[in-house]
């Protein structure tokens, strides 16, 4: 999301320049492109496993993976001194830069780096946008106090969704709050041709009397690939052509050049084993990480697609299917279910539930031409919701505010 959002602003001269700081081990200490540039902090492996232990344990307690009571002594671990020094480092850098090229603004981006806005010294204003799910519910006691005082550094917080915000005020913070619905680019969705998208689906061995339904996530339990298994088999029984492609991998905290953690791959295991289980291992596709056009090309030939997730921040992939022409059936537990109404522009379902998830399912697989151009028509429209030019817009006035306060 920044990158596009920084093009976009810089191009229409709305931002002369911006400075990018993020962890990137392996990275070069600065990349310069047009308008941004790149700042690549680094850290000791040692103190880089004690960071992903930290970002993992938040991850997983805000998703609700691990119960709160398993993560309350989380900042006094000395993993957590590691987070904290991340974030020091990060700081450090963000406080040298602006000596040098005197920000007008300071924004910071996830939970990797809460803490920053409290580290830099400065009446600037600070702006902190929180991407994953804020449910209070599910955040330890014990964090609150720490939490808020992380939040209270910043000039305004911004979260994706009306519900989170509620819930942040719930939480106690007393802070000016703001909801963005998180965007895409449309510009960068291409449709292939029926020869690319054959080329694409033949790579992976999907010929083409087979119909299938994709699920687009990293390979992480929060994304509830195990209930796509689960309604897949109950739907499949009855549909010899029908298959269930997979696609992602890991992300950051998996890949040998971030922190290494092996999640992804240990995931992608019990879902096989699982497909093994429910006898529709031979119909299920794990394709892996693809390139963009690759992707394009299952986007095309998919049927529609499953957001499953147990809990989700947004949900992107949803505008993506939209700007495919392709129906989605979303997981309540999504952030981009508020969004959607049932059987008008998206299904949903409960990821409690397989059968649920599975009478969706059947639903678009018995009615795929009348309702999958209903859902597509509307998700096309609520799609501008997510858009690149509607969150330049509500960012440029934002800036514009903060700047003249």
């Amino acid at each position: 999301m920044v990158y596009p959002l920084v093009r976009r602003l810089t191009a229409e001269g709305r931002m002369r320049d911006a400075h990018w700081v993020s962890l990137n081990p392996t990275g070069p200490e600065t990349v310069r492109l047009p308008g941004l540039t790149l700042h690549n902090v680094r850290m000791r492996p040692q103190r880089m496993a004690g960071y992903g232990r930290t970002k993992e344990a938040i991850w997983g307690t805000i998703h609700g993976l691990n119960a709160p009571s398993a993560s309350a002594g989380l900042f006094w671990t000395d993993s957590f001194s590691e987070y904290a020094y991340y974030n020091r480092l990060t700081a450090e850098r963000i406080r040298a830069l602006d000596k040098e090229e005197d920000f007008d603004l300071f924004y910071i981006h996830d939970f990797q780096q809460l803490p920053v806005g409290q580290m830099l010294d400065t009446l600037k204003p600070k702006v902190f946008r929180w991407h994953i799910p804020f449910d209070a519910d599910t955040i330890p006691e014990e964090w609150a106090a720490l939490i808020t005082s992380y939040l209270d550094a910043y000039d305004l917080v911004i979260v994706s969704t009306d519900r989170y915000r509620e819930s942040l005020v719930r939480f106690g913070y007393k802070g000016d709050v703001l909801r963005f619905y998180p965007y895409v680019d449309p510009a960068e969705y291409a449709r292939p041709t029926p020869g690319e998208a054959a080329a694409t689906c033949a790579k992976f061995a999907i010929g083409p009397e087979d119909a299938f339904v994709l699920v687009v996530a990293r390979m992480d339990p929060a994304k509830g690939q195990d209930r796509a298994l689960l309604a897949f088999a109950e739907v499949a029984k009855n549909r010899p052509h029908l298959r269930l492609v997979l696609v992602g991998n890991g992300s950051f905290s998996g890949a040998k050049s971030g922190l290494g953690l092996s999640k992804a791959d240990r995931w992608r295991e019990r879902l096989r084993g699982l497909a093994e289980e429910l006898h529709i291992a031979d119909r299920v596709v794990f394709t892996g990480h693809v390139s963009q056009a690759e992707l394009d090309g299952l986007y095309e030939r998919c049927l529609f697609t499953l957001l499953p997730s147990t809990n989700e921040g947004f949900g992107l992939v949803v505008v993506e299917s939209w700007l495919h022409r392709r129906p989605a059936i979303v997981t309540i537990r999504a952030g981009i279910s508020e969004l959607i109404e049932d059987g008008k522009n998206g299904l949903l379902f409960d990821p409690e539930s397989s059968s649920d998830l599975a009478r969706q399912m059947v639903r678009l697989l018995d009615d795929p031409a009348e309702l999958a151009a209903r859902l597509v028509r509307h998700g096309r429209t609520t799609a501008r919701k997510c858009s690149l030019e509607e969150a330049a817009q509500a960012e440029s006035l934002l800036l514009e505010r903060l700047l003249e306060a």
